[in-house]
Parts: C-alpha cells; sequence; structure tokens
C-alpha cells in the first residue's frame, strides 16, 4: 500500500529507487594487492594501482568477483557469464586516476527481488535492476585544517558492489524496510558488514513525487545517505520539498543533493548528469570478465539459509508468529543463538525469553548478543526448569537475573538457593488451610461474590511458600476449597 502525502491538492504518492554501494568483504583491494582494513592510518593502505601512478595496470580480483556472483544468487538474480569494465570519467580530488573503473551497460548481475517486510505485518516484493562491480574513490577530508582539504587514498580502490533497486519503494517505511533486509542478506551471505557508521554500505535515494497514477515525475538523487534512520528522514524532507515546489507552479531541477543530518535537510550539490556525462568506454587495460556456468553452481551450492527461507521455517517449525520470527533472523547469530536455546524445548518459551527477557535486558545495557553473560544453552536450561516445573516462571525471572549478574548455570542457582518449586500436593494444601483459616472475613467475603479476592488468597499462600508452590495446584486447591 501507497504511502501518500496530503499537499495542497490533494494526495501525493511518493517514488523511490535506491543505488546502494556495499563494500566487498576480502583482504585486498579490486585491482591492486593492498590492504582494506578498516581504521589504518591515513595513505597507509596504498598500492602504485590504487595511487594512479604512470604505467601501473589494474589485476582483478577473483574474491570480489566470487562475493559479487554470492550476492546477485542471494538476491535471486540473474548472473551474467560475460560482463565488462567500463571507465567511467570524472575528475575530483579524491579519484587519482581521473576515472573510476566501473561497470555500464554489461554488470555481472542482472535482475533480480527481494521480499521486505512491513511494520503491519505484510511482505512487498522490490525489483533489483542490476548489480555491478566497481571501485570506490579515496575520502576528502575538510575539518583537518582551516583552509585546505586533505585526501585519504586508503578507500581508493576497495571493491565495492553497486546494488540498484527498481523504483519500487513508495515511502519512508518502505525504504527503511528495503535497506535494513538488503543489509541483512549481505551479512548473511557474508559479502559486505553492512556498517553504515564505518562508511562500508551508503545509500544514494532517488526521490520523486507524482499524484496517484500519473507517469513518473523528475527525481532529485540524494547522496551516500549512511543510516536507515537517515533515508527515512532525507525521503520525507525531500518528497515535501518537490511538492511544495510543484504546488507553488515551480518544477523540480534533476540533481544531485547532499542530505546534512544536523539540519535535517537536503541541499543542492550539482545538477545529475546523465550517463553520457561520463563518457563511457570499455577500459582497454581489462579484458570482458566470463563466469562459467560451473563457478556459479559451486557458489550456490555453499549459500547459506537466508533470513526469508528461515524466517518461515521458524513460523512452520516452531510455531512462531511472524514478528517473533522476523525479530529473531535480523541478524544470523541471534537466530543460531535462538535454535540452541529451542533445541528440544518449547520454542515459544525460548522466543519469548530470548527477545523479551535477554534481548530486553542486553538494549538496557547497550551490550550486543555477542556480549551477553548468559551463554544460549545456558538460557535453554532455564527453559528446561520451568517446562519441566522445577521453578515456577516468577521464580524463574529471579535466576535469570542471578544467571545475568553471575555468569551461572540457572540449575546450580536453583540449588544453591533451595528455590525448587513445590509440587507435594499434601504440602501446598496444609498451606492453603492454614491461610483459609487465617482470613474467615475475606473468605465470607469471596464467596458472597467478591471474586476478586480469589487473587489475594493464591498471593498469600505464594507469600507462605517464598513463590516455590506450583501456581496450578495452587488454583485447583483454592477453587475446590473457597468454592
Amino acid at each position: 500500500m501507497a504511502q501518500l502525502i496530503k499537499g495542497e491538492t490533494g494526495d501525493w504518492e511518493i517514488v523511490i529507487g535506491m543505488e546502494v554501494h556495499a563494500q566487498v568483504i576480502a583482504n585486498s583491494k579490486l585491482f591492486s594487492g593492498a590492504s582494506t582494513e578498516f581504521g589504518a592510518e591515513q595513505n597507509a593502505q596504498v598500492s602504485m594501482v590504487d595511487a594512479a601512478m604512470p604505467g601501473m595496470l589494474p589485476v582483478l580480483n577473483e574474491k570480489c568477483v566470487e562475493q559479487a556472483v554470492r550476492t546477485g544468487l542471494g538476491l535471486n538474480a540473474q548472473i551474467n557469464n560475460t560482463s565488462v569494465f567500463a571507465r567511467k570519467n570524472y575528475f575530483y580530488a579524491d579519484l587519482p586516476q581521473g576515472y573510476q573503473i566501473s561497470q555500464y551497460d554489461q554488470p555481472i548481475v542482472g535482475e533480480g527481488k527481494i521480499e521486505i517486510d512491513l511494520p503491519d505485518g505484510s511482505t512487498k516484493e522490490i525489483g533489483i535492476t542490476r548489480l555491478h562491480l566497481e571501485q570506490d574513490a579515496g575520502k576528502s577530508l575538510h575539518d583537518q585544517h582551516p583552509t585546505k582539504s586533505f585526501v585519504d587514498l586508503n578507500r581508493s580502490g576497495c571493491a565495492l558492489m553497486e546494488i540498484v533497486s527498481e523504483p519500487d519503494i513508495r515511502g519512508p517505511e518502505e525504504a527503511a524496510a528495503y535497506l535494513s533486509k538488503l543489509r541483512m542478506i549481505l551479512r548473511y551471505l557474508g559479502t559486505c558488514d553492512g556498517n553504515m557508521e564505518e562508511g562500508s554500505m551508503r545509500a544514494d535515494v532517488n526521490v520523486s513525487v507524482r499524484k496517484p497514477g500519473d507517469a513518473l515525475g523528475t527525481r532529485a538523487e540524494v547522496k551516500n545517505v549512511n543510516s536507515v534512520k537517515a533515508v527515512q528522514q532525507a525521503i520525507e524532507y525531500e518528497a515535501r520539498r518537490q511538492i511544495d515546489i510543484i504546488e507553488d507552479g515551480g518544477t523540480v531541477d534533476q540533481e544531485t543533493r547532499l542530505w546534512d543530518p544536523n539540519k535535517l535537510e537536503t541541499r543542492s550539490m550539482r545538477s545529475k548528469e546523465d550517463a553520457h556525462d561520463y563518457r563511457y568506454f570499455p577500459d582497454p587495460d581489462l579484458l570482458p570478465l566470463h563466469v562459467e556456468n560451473k563457478f556459479i553452481e559451486e557458489i550456490k551450492a555453499t549459500l547459506p539459509e537466508l533470513p526469508d527461507e528461515k524466517k518461515h521455517r521458524f513460523m512452520s517449525a516452531y510455531g512462531l508468529s511472524a514478528y517473533d520470527a522476523s525479530v529473531l533472523i535480523a541478524e544470523k547469530y541471534r537466530a543460531d543463538y535462538f535454535e540452541t536455546v529451542a533445541n528440544g524445548r518449547d520454542a515459544k518459551l525460548a522466543a519469548n525469553w530470548v527477545i523479551n527477557e535477554l534481548l530486553g535486558i542486553l538494549n538496557k545495557d547497550g551490550k550486543t548478543l555477542k556480549e551477553s553473560p548468559i551463554t544460549a544453552e545456558q538460557l535453554g536450561g532455564l527453559i528446561a526448569l520451568i517446562s519441566d516445573n522445577t521453578i515456577s516462571g516468577k521464580i524463574a525471572k529471579d535466576v535469570f537475573a542471578e544467571m545475568y549478574a553471575s555468569g551461572k548455570d540457572a540449575g546450580a542457582i536453583v540449588e544453591e538457593k533451595g528455590l525448587k518449586q513445590v509440587t507435594d500436593t499434601g504440602a501446598i494444601e496444609a498451606v492453603v488451610d492454614a491461610v483459609i483459616a487465617a482470613n474467615p472475613d475475606n473468605v465470607a467475603a469471596y464467596q458472597g461474590g467478591k471474586d476478586k479476592l480469589f487473587g489475594f488468597f493464591v498471593g498469600q499462600v505464594m507469600k507462605e511458600t517464598q513463590g516455590k508452590a506450583n501456581p496450578a495446584i495452587v488454583n485447583e486447591l483454592l477453587k475446590k476449597k473457597l468454592g
């Protein structure tokens, strides 16, 4: 369902296509042997090829090709047996060659699709136009000197996959869902780490507006947006800006704009170039790339279970809701953790404890699941104690808190503190009788129609047994004796 924006002249529809630049996980760059490690001292990882020294020839990194094919397969896309590297000519201080080696009309990956999950629980298919390989530019630093800009070429030549979507996205929520799902798929595949804050995944967002059912409007491209939240904010601002221009009788310029995260606005950077402005031509130093079907099939055989497959399996095999399954598959490590907890145990109970209790307290403490003091096996042990009535759900929360603080196993804590649930009906019955005998007024009031007092009796029995009495047995005995 398209998200419409109200303007003075009625409803407007936002149309969005995205170009996501994902840095390939590889130890060396696309055309040189220089390291790709993040965080090195400026200009410490620059080969002669990256610095565009005369006579230096690019040599294609096979690992990067493999990662691109792997990603294409994960996006349900066509892998092209032949692709061509081209020179994309433009001039910028951090582009030493004066051109970028990219792919133009013959990319390595063709059309594909991914399914996105929307907040209302529905799903939608977004088309992928293409994925092509290209080298990254360097980085200009404008905050190191009052009058000069510095250039760091460590990033120059790193392999990027540019993943281009069809203009199928309608509104900020769908854009956020698309970017989140794409990042999730790349992380599952191990082809990009998706760390937007480190710049290893960046989004260019093409935004246009139109009256529902009209032809596509003129688009503006918002460059290098580096978080899911910023993508949403940029779309909201840019759509409103374009609607205001059109409703005031103006026309939207086809241009490239920058997102300002401090002012929460886009601003004009340059008029948007068309492809012919870049004077693309096949790179004479690189032969066409031929990928054999055998190579593709070998990679396909190593693909992991991807997020959507995992989500549907969690729903069918474990009986989880779409929401719970979506939360658990958001990261591969989280999905694996859950499966260890649920192994041979009550899966819905396991999901509840992982999502609400464990992720809740980790989030509060600013920790990731990998930093959890409770291992998956330990949490599974706690769930087993709840399931076999060794401890009650209420006591389990106290045991969990102790496990989180000490790293001890649930069984050890239950033994140490004598927290085993009392399931001996005779012992519980004696406490129930004592509570009833001690509260004749409340017994009379309950029997006179004050049903809410039942909770009082349950509370008194639990208090007397320090929370250890089996709640089901307590309820059953009280109903019988008070009835």
